[in-house]
C-alpha cells in the first residue's frame, strides 16, 4: 500500500470511528514533507495544513496513525496555533498542550515506547484531568521554577532536539513534543484573528454536517464551538453599578418628545434632557494576562456598553498603547504583551476626569498599586486571578 493509500484509509477509518474528526481532517490540505521528522501543523499563507514525514508515517501501525492524525487535529481545534503564543516558556507550553490533547485520544492509539505526555506522567504534580492547557502550563511553570528534576530533564532534551527523554524520578522514557510553530510566532494579531476565524468557521461547518447526518459532536468540541458562537452573560451587575454613578455623568443630549408639553410654544414638541454615562475601561494587556482573560474582559465591556453607556477602551501594559471608542461590532487588536504598570492609565484618568463617569480597570492584579488615584475607580480582576486588596478604590473578582 502506498503512503497516499494508507493516508486515505486512515482518513476513512477515522471518519467511521469519530465522524467529526474525520470530516475535519478531509477539509484540511495534507502535505508530505521531509522538513520535519514526524508530523505537524503548518501554514500556506493563512490556510492551515497538515504536514507529515512520509518515511516516518510508514513506520506507524494503523492505530498509531489514527492517534497521530487526531493529535494534530486537536492542536488545531483547541486553537493551540493562535491562543498561546504569549506564553513565555515555549517548552513548557508544548508539554502542557500535549498533556491536554492526549487525554482525548484512545490509549490504544497513543505511543507506548516512549510513553505519551499525560497528567500521570508527572505523578508528584497531582494534575487534574482535562483541566485545560493554561492550567497545565501554570502547574508546570510552578514546578519548573522549583527546579523539578523531571521537567528540567525534559526541557533540556527538547532544546537539544531529542524526541524522547528518560525521567530521573521514575526511569520512564517519555515522548517529547515536536511542535516548533516558529511561523506562528511571526504572525501579527490581525492574521492570527483571521486564521482563528477560519478554523472556527470550518469547525462550525463540520459540526453542522455531522449533526445533519444524525451523528454526534464530541463534547470537548461542542464546548469550544459554544464559546465561539456565544457572548457570555455578564459576571457583574453593570447596570446597577453604572446607575449608582448617574450623578457623575458628563454627556448630555436633548430629544424632542410630543409627550412632553412645550411651555413656550404649545403647538411644538417638548424637549427631554438626558444624561449619558461615559466609562473609561482600562484593559491590562501585559504578558501575564492570557487570551482567555482578555476574552473575559471584552465580554464584560460588551455588557457595560449594553447599559447605554459610552465606553472608551484604553489598552496598557507598562505604557498606554491604544485609546479608542468601544464598538461591539468590531474585532479588537490587542497591543502590549510586555510588563505591567497601572500608573499610566491612572494618570490619564486623573487628567481627563471631566470626560468620564468612572474608570473600570480590568486586570489580573499582578502589579503594585498606583499612586495618587482620583475619582471613581473600580478594579475588575479576572476569574482566575488572585485578589489584590492593595488596589485603591473598589475591587471585585469575576466568577
Amino acid at each position: 500500500m502506498s503512503k497516499a493509500e494508507s493516508l486515505a484509509k486512515a482518513c476513512k477509518d477515522l471518519m467511521l470511528k469519530e465522524p467529526f474528526y474525520g470530516l475535519f481532517l478531509i477539509g484540511l490540505n495534507k502535505k508530505w514533507t521531509d522538513k520535519i521528522p514526524t508530523a505537524g501543523v503548518g501554514l500556506n499563507k493563512i490556510n492551515v495544513e497538515l504536514h507529515i514525514n512520509s518515511e516516518w508515517w510508514e513506520t506507524l501501525t494503523p492505530p498509531r496513525q489514527l492517534g497521530l492524525l487526531k493529535h494534530e487535529l486537536l492542536h488545531i481545534a483547541f486553537f493551540h496555533l493562535t491562543d498561546y503564543n504569549h506564553l513565555e516558556d515555549h517548552q513548557l507550553a508544548n508539554i502542557a498542550m500535549d498533556i491536554e490533547i492526549n487525554q482525548y485520544i484512545d490509549i490504544d492509539c497513543l505511543p507506548t515506547d516512549p510513553a505519551p505526555q499525560l497528567p500521570s506522567t508527572y505523578p508528584d504534580l497531582n494534575l487534574d484531568l482535562k483541566a485545560g492547557t493554561l492550567y497545565y502550563y501554570k502547574k508546570l511553570k510552578e514546578e519548573s521554577d522549583k527546579n523539578n528534576a523531571d521537567l528540567k530533564a525534559v526541557c533540556a532534551a527538547m532544546i537539544a532536539g531529542e524526541d524522547s527523554c528518560t525521567l530521573p524520578s521514575t526511569g520512564e522514557t517519555v515522548e517529547l513534543p515536536q511542535h516548533k510553530w516558529e511561523e506562528m510566532e511571526k504572525l501579527d494579531e490581525a492574521t492570527e484573528k483571521l486564521i482563528k476565524a477560519q478554523i472556527g468557521h470550518h469547525m462550525n461547518q463540520v459540526a453542522d454536517q455531522v449533526q445533519k447526518s444524525r451523528g454526534t459532536v464530541p463534547s470537548e468540541i461542542e464546548l469550544i464551538i459554544a464559546n465561539l458562537n456565544s457572548v457570555e452573560p455578564a459576571k457583574f451587575d453593570w447596570r446597577g453599578y453604572v446607575r449608582r454613578f448617574h450623578g457623575k455623568s458628563i454627556k448630555t443630549y436633548t430629544k424632542k418628545s410630543r409627550r412632553k408639553f412645550n411651555k413656550r410654544t404649545p403647538d411644538f414638541p417638548g424637549l427631554k434632557i438626558k444624561q449619558q454615562k461615559h466609562i473609561l475601561a482600562g484593559i491590562d494587556t501585559s504578558a501575564s494576562v492570557n487570551t482567555d482573560e482578555l476574552k473575559e474582559f471584552f465580554h464584560e465591556i460588551h455588557h457595560m456598553n449594553k447599559t447605554g453607556s459610552d465606553v472608551t477602551v484604553i489598552q496598557c501594559d507598562t505604557a498606554i498603547k491604544k485609546i479608542e471608542k468601544f464598538n461591539p461590532r468590531k474585532d479588537y487588536e490587542i497591543v502590549g504583551r510586555g510588563g505591567t504598570c497601572f500608573q499610566p492609565v491612572i494618570d490619564y484618568y486623573n487628567e481627563n476626569q471631566h470626560k468620564y463617569s468612572c474608570l473600570i480597570y480590568l486586570t489580573d492584579g499582578e502589579a503594585p498599586a498606583p499612586e495618587n488615584p482620583k475619582g471613581n475607580i473600580l478594579w475588575v480582576l479576572s476569574s482566575i486571578s488572585e485578589m489584590n486588596e492593595d488596589l485603591p478604590g473598589s475591587v471585585i473578582q469575576l466568577n
